[in-house]
């Protein structure tokens, strides 16, 4: 009982200090963030024999490193002694049984869901759990949520995924009634008991988020949960509008991945990123600095370390100050992968250019006729197209969409080909566009 209650008392202390976590400007934001990362530099370097020759230098004279890197040099970019092949036994026996309770003494295993190539794995210590349980909570419940989390019936949060974590499970208790639906053997095996949960916080990737909202429209299910919010994919336009239709509330959303807790929602649907816990550097995508790739240093690792590292994911910036008030920088969206972006020449000149997923996806938002789910892969110079109602018809569709994104940003369109239609399995992260390669560059 003791140590529940200690272990209780840290989630509520990182609660309400990130509550309390408020600046006025973003320069104080960011010069508190220098001195929490200066702190963090002094002591970690010298425990990280990956950083050995490093100790002393600023964040700026660190080497960026990625996820081969990482999974290269996973002994030494861990101070809790423990190897890469250790580690990933671990994780793949919690992935064979399903149960994602084993730990390393105290350090919780995972893995990535290894959309970028091959999967990763992470590892968390007890009290950056116990941390990340606050901090997620203080990110999440709004005034209304929290005050049902005090004095009402427990708070009843529904959670679908592809895998567990004692991560996850850390947010349970008395008065969290957490549960965890396992995405791996499909959702309807848990629909009735989703229906007698009830939730008050649905949480999952979008396109299991749409399902849901269309069986609700179809009076197929009967859930009001006062919050929506989506994880591991890209919130698409057609799940987004089922989604607040069917639960007439904004859909918000979790940036959360195995680097960290990256970017998180305001009351005003606003993607923020996280950066009072951690630092993000901006490699541009483009000149005039719309989108990037993030290059992350989480400063409240005490584990598994992740120093500039660079994920593989298209971020776009909000230009507009957020009405909520935050100075942390606010985005538009999380794109997805950078290679989910297109390459097609430009019309002048031949030259290569990049088509970004969300300009496709606005286009065929806006086409006359509502399309069914669909999948392009570019293949050099042709582009597949695949339907789901495997009609010509729609594919033409989703063809004349792409041109409309294509010439509005002076680009010339590929060929483009009818593929077969092969749905993504739900507990596999869906990808709708992606560039399997880049065709060769066509000079005019």
């Amino acid at each position: 009982m003791k140590h529940r209650i200690a272990e209780l008392s840290v989630v509520i202390y990182h609660f309400l200090r990130t509550r309390a976590l408020r600046f006025r400007a973003r320069a104080a934001l960011l010069a508190w963030q220098q001195k929490r990362l200066h702190a963090f530099l002094r002591q970690r370097l010298p425990q990280l024999p990956y950083y050995r020759a490093h100790v002393g230098a600023s964040l700026a004279q660190l080497p960026v490193i990625d996820k081969p890197i990482m999974m290269a040099n996973f002994g030494a970019l861990n101070n809790a002694g423990v190897g890469l092949e250790q580690a990933t036994a671990v994780a793949l026996a919690a992935e064979n049984t399903r149960d994602f309770s084993p730990r390393i003494g105290e350090v919780t295993v995972g893995l990535s869901s290894g959309t970028q190539g091959p999967r990763g794995v992470f590892m968390v210590g007890r009290h950056e759990q116990l941390r990340w349980a606050g901090i997620m909570l203080a990110r999440v419940l709004d005034r209304a949520l929290l005050k049902q989390l005090l004095f009402g019936s427990p708070l009843k949060v529904a959670f679908f995924m592809r895998a567990n974590s004692n991560l996850y499970g850390t947010l349970a208790s008395r008065r969290i009634d957490f549960h965890f639906y396992d995405l791996l053997g499909g959702l309807d095996q848990h629909l009735a008991a989703l229906q007698r949960q009830a939730p008050d916080i649905l949480v999952a990737p979008s396109r299991i988020l749409g399902r849901i909202a269309a069986l609700a429209l179809e009076g197929k299910l009967a859930l009001a949960p006062r919050k929506v919010i989506v994880v591991a994919e890209v919130l698409e336009p057609d799940d987004r509008r089922c989604i607040e239709h069917a639960f007439g509330a904004p859909v918000h959303q979790l940036y959360q991945c195995t680097e960290g807790f990256l970017a998180y929602t305001c009351q005003h649907g606003t993607l923020h990123l996280n950066e009072e816990f951690v630092h993000i550097e901006q490699e541009w995508l483009d000149e005039e600095r719309t989108r990037f790739v993030p290059i992350v240093t989480d400063f409240t690792r005490s584990t598994q370390h992740f120093i500039r590292y660079r994920l593989n994911d298209s971020l776009r910036v909000r230009r507009d100050a957020c009405p909520c008030g935050s100075v942390a920088m606010a985005l538009e969206a999380v794109e997805g992968r950078c290679d989910d972006i297109l390459w097609l020449p430009r019309a002048d000149n031949g030259e290569l250019a990049a088509l970004y997923p969300d300009m496709i996806r606005h286009a065929i938002s806006i086409a006359p006729l509502a399309l069914p789910d669909y999948r392009i892969a570019q293949h050099g110079a042709v582009l597949r197209i695949a339907v789901a109602d495997h009609t010509q018809a729609s594919c033409s569709a989703v063809a004349q969409a792409l041109q409309l994104a294509a010439s509005r940003q002076g680009l010339r369109l590929p060929a483009c080909i009818q593929a077969p239609f092969a749905d993504t399995e739900e507990h596999i992260k869906r990808r709708r566009i992606v560039c399997v390669a880049k065709p060769e560059i066509i000079h005019a």
